[in-house]
């Protein structure tokens, strides 16, 4: 009889860790990306139609395929903010823009299922109505670390009509599991102008679905 409850047990207790490792895959394939925006700005007013230029790259990242990959997309996202690119050999623009990326690794804590009834603790062991067994108490919550990817984009705009005054300066920060910045860049480039300019000292979450 003991036997048979032992195993009847077992039986179930695959159920709430498989219910754990559906919930862990979904959370890993999500279709959306959400990022942490920080802003400082102190943007001019009447200025919608004014141009801009991207500085000089300088000699480490002329030429760069990637540079210029993401160069393209923080073009398109300042589409919205109602400037003008400078057309090329033009004049002076009134703005110059400059932006930095990076990844990093990093760790995160986690919430992983713990078991002790697969790791030779059974939760609990004693007299029931059906006699002496087994009895299984599920999974419990503990913290992990693992591995994690911090991807940041940071793009300052100066005013040249104020000797080059910093004016608008927004970094955009996601983590992910994976390295690599081309999947997260568009995202990152469109929360740095998402509500542009926004209030000096802002700090906002954004989240966008994948396409």
């Amino acid at each position: 009889m003991i036997r048979s409850i032992r195993a009847h047990s077992r039986s179930w207790a695959w159920l709430p860790l498989l219910l754990a490792a559906l919930v862990l895959a979904g959370c890993a394939t999500t279709s959306t990306l959400s990022a942490r925006v920080t802003t400082f700005s102190q943007w001019p007013s009447g200025v919608e139609g004014q141009t801009y230029r991207f500085d000089d790259p300088g000699p480490k990242q002329a030429g760069n395929l990637e540079y210029q990959a993401y160069r393209d997309m923080i073009r398109a996202a300042i589409g919205g903010t109602g400037l003008v690119e400078a057309p090329a050999g033009s004049g002076a623009a009134r703005f110059t823009v400059r932006f930095v990326y990076g990844s990093e690794a990093t760790q995160v804590i986690v919430q992983e299922p713990y078991d002790p009834y697969f790791h030779g603790m059974p939760g609990f062991y004693g007299y029931n109505r059906w006699g002496w067994g087994g009895f299984y108490g599920g999974p419990t919550w503990v913290p992990v670390p693992v591995q994690a990817y911090r991807k940041s984009l940071t793009v300052e705009i100066h005013d040249n009509q104020r000797g080059g005054a910093e004016v608008y300066r927004s970094t955009a920060t996601t983590l992910s599991e994976r390295d690599g910045m081309v999947q997260a860049m568009p995202y990152l480039a469109r929360a740095i102008f998402d509500g542009f300019p926004a209030n000096n000292g802002q700090v906002r979450e954004v989240k966008y679905k994948r396409d």
